[in-house]
């Protein structure tokens, strides 16, 4: 295992973090209208406002506010929201745990269908099965994701009710809080009732999030296995009389996978920001949700932590993605 480039690559994720807390920090303060008066409301008297904005810190410059805030997050303290007076960290953690449980479910949904498309497309090229799933890879890129949701909830819940249209689980339902996953949980304490129930919220909003990077793997799949499909030793596989199924998952879709693992990686992020529409139009009580909640009421301290949370997981993502380049194919070396 390269160290010192994993070492390298922690440093520039600690300058990346500053360079998005900074740049955070100040398109906030750009956008109009004065948090301190949107909180206490228009009939508030000069001084109670003043006290407001002296409690959260509003009277001091942008410079020291700046300072304090990084200090405070070095020190592990993300602040206090401003709309609900609860320690942001402590209102994240939960939020963050279901929109990992959302995108971990399109991820599935995008990986496995998308490849299986691009497989089959590129092994069947100039056939039906080619022509139709590209097709709906192509109306699967082009469809916004909050129109999709936005049919799929008319379709399936109100049309024809067939699953929820809001909500991790039914009202009245509780999930026992283990590792923060409903469906986990259920299943390490067998109740399926909650588990069939979280399944069945989940789809909907899943399959929503989930239809572009689907139809993203399914191209770049096709075109990477139609380029190993035309290689020397694939040639040599098929000669030796090697089954077909080997030849295809253990030869051509391997040495096919790199710029797919790529897309994956790239993917992962295209989720987290999709996840923002989709948890809105789902009512998916993730983090997506929370920040348009807390941009709508001026919240800078949720705002500020959502997004140094979104640039530390696609940081880290990213440097995954260059690990597994190795795994993948050997003769990709990392300098040391």
């Amino acid at each position: 295992m390269p160290w010192s480039y994993v070492g390298r690559r922690f440093g520039q994720l600690v300058l990346i973090l500053f360079g998005v807390s900074l740049l955070v920090f100040l398109m906030l303060r750009l956008i109009p209208g004065d948090p301190a008066q949107l909180l206490i409301g228009e009939y508030a008297s000069p001084e109670e406002l003043a006290r407001l904005r002296h409690k959260l810190g509003l009277d001091r410059s942008v410079a020291v506010q700046y300072w304090l805030y990084l200090k405070s997050i070095l020190q592990g303290d993300l602040g206090i929201s401003a709309r609900t007076g609860t320690p942001v960290l402590k209102e994240i953690l939960p939020r963050l745990l279901a929109t990992a449980e959302l995108s971990l479910a399109a991820m599935f949904l995008a990986t496995f269908f998308g490849m299986a498309a691009g497989v089959v497309s590129a092994v069947r090229q100039y056939s039906l099965w080619d022509y139709a799933a590209m097709f709906l890879a192509l109306v699967g890129v082009s469809m916004p994701i909050f129109w999709l949701g936005l049919m799929l909830i008319y379709l399936f819940s109100v049309k024809y009710p067939l699953f929820p249209m809001m909500g991790r689980l039914d009202m009245g339902m509780n999930a026992p809080f283990l590792t923060g996953f409903v469906l986990v949980d259920a299943l390490l304490v067998m109740r399926w009732n909650v588990f069939w129930n979280g399944l069945h919220h989940l789809i909907l909003p899943a399959f929503t999030l989930a239809t572009i990077p689907m139809a993203v793997v399914a191209r770049i799949t096709r075109s990477s296995m139609l380029e190993v499909l035309n290689k020397d030793y694939i040639r040599t596989a098929r000669a030796k009389g090697m089954d077909e199924t080997v030849v295809i998952l253990r030869h051509a879709l391997r040495n096919a996978m790199l710029p797919v693992v790529t897309v994956l990686g790239l993917n992962l992020g295209l989720l987290l920001s999709g996840a923002v529409l989709t948890e809105t139009i789902f009512s998916w009580p993730g983090l997506g949700r929370y920040v348009v909640d807390s941009l709508m009421g001026r919240d800078y301290a949720a705002v500020q932590s959502c997004v140094l949370i979104f640039a530390v997981i696609m940081t880290l993502i990213n440097l995954l993605v260059d690990l597994v380049y190795v795994v993948l194919d050997p003769r990709i070396r990392i300098h040391e």
